[in-house]
């Protein structure tokens, strides 16, 4: 596609995998990337899932990057492929030099439909305006979370409520350790297959994990909480330039009252401070709501998601039937119950397919 004989002349094109460092160069230097944008995101989908890697380019008359879109095409037995940018994350949307290139990249998933190649697709996107936290009930948000230069002064702009219950953490005999890389893979998959099962969902694949870390390699990290010995929480975070986000944080159920959830926390935004990331991510929550209320207390704002779809489609819970309702809360009953190994084989089985 080409848009030549404006005062701006450029062309968009797929990306293939020999663009990864201009596309990496190019994301760590726009202001409005995330980890999620780096290319790593779609090689491990790729490698872990065979989902196709669909990112999009605009390079200007002299080959430079002025624009770019990661997006995978998601084939799922029995339906059409469609496009989602992208999944398994909360955002995924165009970046770019202006306000053209972003919309022309955009067009360019249109024109896939147009083709025939794919029947739909969804952009996961943030509201860019701000919006009044009255106008917030019952939505989605990503809650973001501005860092000073140390781990000192971020402990210290806590209020002391914060500072005791991350202490008391540690009085609770609690300890962590953080590496990056796939180090401790092994005890992040084993914290986070127990608290997926308890809460009634599937597991992604091992696999997907060491992909998503192995491509990612020193712009990643997992920190670990351990109570004798055991590991009881685990989360793993991404960077990109000077931002990080969490995409999976777990505890085990049976030890939260030991407040592992806390420690596990502070060893990262704690680890973000003393290296050079000046925002952080803490995902996706409903407004208001538990986890909400969790990100807030450590001083993370809201910013409204607006994910975006090329066809109408269910999208929010309350849309569905209430019979939908009552199958799920079933099913998730069911899960609950269920070995822990045959869980993490039939959720590593399904759950490449599911977006979300």
């Amino acid at each position: 596609m080409s848009h030549e004989g404006h005062p701006f002349s450029y062309t968009i094109r797929k990306a293939t995998h020999s663009d990864k460092t201009d596309w990496d160069n190019y994301a760590e230097h726009h202001p409005q990337a995330t980890p999620y944008h780096r290319f790593a995101w779609q090689s491990a989908v790729e490698e872990a899932y065979q989902h196709e890697f669909s990112g999009v380019l605009a390079l200007d008359s002299n080959g430079n990057i002025v624009g770019l879109l990661p997006a995978i095409t998601m084939a799922i037995p029995f339906k059409k492929a469609s496009i989602c940018a992208l999944p398994y994350c909360d955002c995924g949307f165009a970046i770019a030099d202006n306000e053209e290139v972003e919309t022309a990249l955009y067009h360019a998933l249109n024109a896939a439909i147009e083709r025939g190649d794919i029947a739909s697709y969804e952009i996961r996107d943030r509201e860019q305006n701000k919006v009044e936290e009255s106008d917030l009930s019952g939505q989605k948000v990503r809650m973001l979370m501005p860092l000073p230069a140390t781990s000192e002064a971020l402990l210290a702009s806590f209020k002391s409520k914060l500072r005791s219950q991350i202490k008391k953490a540690e009085k609770n005999g609690l300890t962590f350790k953080t590496a990056p890389g796939k180090q401790l893979l092994n005890d992040f998959y084993n914290v986070y297959s127990i608290n997926m099962r308890d809460l009634g969902s599937p597991v992604h694949h091992i696999k997907w994990f060491a992909s998503m870390l192995s491509q990612y390699n020193d712009n990643s990290l997992i920190s670990v909480v351990y109570y004798n010995n055991i590991a009881v929480g685990a989360g793993i975070i991404l960077k990109n330039g000077h931002k990080a986000c969490i995409p999976w944080a777990s505890t085990i159920q049976a030890y939260n009252k030991l407040a592992p959830n806390m420690l596990l926390y502070w060893s990262i935004l704690a680890h973000c401070a003393d290296n050079n990331v000046k925002e952080f991510d803490f995902g996706r929550s409903t407004y208001n709501e538990g986890t909400y209320k969790f990100k807030k207390q450590w001083g993370a704002t809201p910013e409204k998601l607006n994910w975006r779809y090329s066809s109408e489609k269910v999208s929010h819970a309350k849309d569905a039937p209430a019979s939908t309702g009552q199958l799920r809360t079933f099913i998730e009953t069911v899960w609950r119950k269920l070995p822990l190994s045959l869980t993490i084989w039939l959720g590593s089985t399904i759950r490449g397919y599911i977006s979300l």
